[in-house]
């Protein structure tokens, strides 16, 4: 059988607890156990009798997460927390060993019936791997360019029906919707992103647009015409000069 790195000390009246404190540290203790087992060897659980501070460990399971044992003490976030206890658990805050193990670590307090703080049950999980796994898949995501639409199409037939759905969902509006200057933008995004180097590229955008060919290659012309006036606009000089 498996030996499981946990050990406990039973409570007995001498410790001068009530009873109900004494059994249900013992019960917090066996339960330890338990929710190591269940979560892992990654996660150390502790349970602290806050009656003696100075050999507060009672139990303690996967030990070897911290280096402490039964008997061992509070350490000083502990004796701070007795000092002047939170009104509430402490739960999902981040700790580190004396190795340098970067723990996750909770702390749920057992209070009596007035509300004084007598034990504690503290969960520490190991997170060091995690942390370098989650460094590593940042790094490996991270892009320094905006992200890229890539389809991975397999025949030329799907390259041209996503540029034409592309193009046509651009508009924004139904194909029967569509005015003459909507199809020549749509003929304008298609030229600009390689379209028409595709054979029979004009029968097809055609085809979906419900208009002939040559009214394809009418547009064709005309937004060669337009982007010629553009451009000599933009080299043509200044009155002032």
């Amino acid at each position: 059988m498996l030996t499981k790195q946990f050990s406990t000390i039973s409570l007995t009246e001498s410790a001068m607890q009530p009873s109900e404190k004494i059994r249900l540290l013992e019960f917090v203790s066996r339960l330890s156990q338990g929710l190591a087992d269940a979560i892992g060897k990654n996660c150390e659980v502790v349970v602290h009798d806050l009656s003696s501070p100075e050999k507060s460990i009672i139990a303690i399971a996967n030990s070897h997460i911290t280096g402490r044992k039964v008997g061992d003490t509070l350490d000083a976030l502990g004796f701070q927390l007795l000092k002047t206890p939170p009104p509430g658990d402490l739960l999902n805050y981040r700790t580190k060993a004396k190795d340098g193990k970067v723990l996750r670590s909770s702390t749920v307090f057992l209070r009596d019936e007035n509300g004084e703080v007598f034990g504690a049950l503290c969960i520490n999980m190991d997170i060091s791997e995690l942390i370098k796994v989650q460094s590593w898949l940042q790094d490996t995501t991270q892009v320094e360019n905006p992200v890229v639409e890539e389809n991975f199409e397999h025949t030329v037939d799907e390259v041209l029906e996503n540029f034409i759905r592309s193009a046509i969902n651009s508009s924004g509006k139904d194909i029967s919707e569509l005015t003459r200057e909507d199809k020549i933008a749509i003929v304008a995004h298609l030229e600009a992103n390689g379209a028409f180097l595709i054979r029979y590229s004009v029968d097809r955008v055609a085809d979906l647009l419900k208009m002939s060919k040559y009214s394809i290659y009418n547009y064709l012309d005309e937004i060669k015409k337009r982007q010629g006036v553009s451009e000599l606009e933009g080299v043509r000089p200044s009155r002032s000069e």
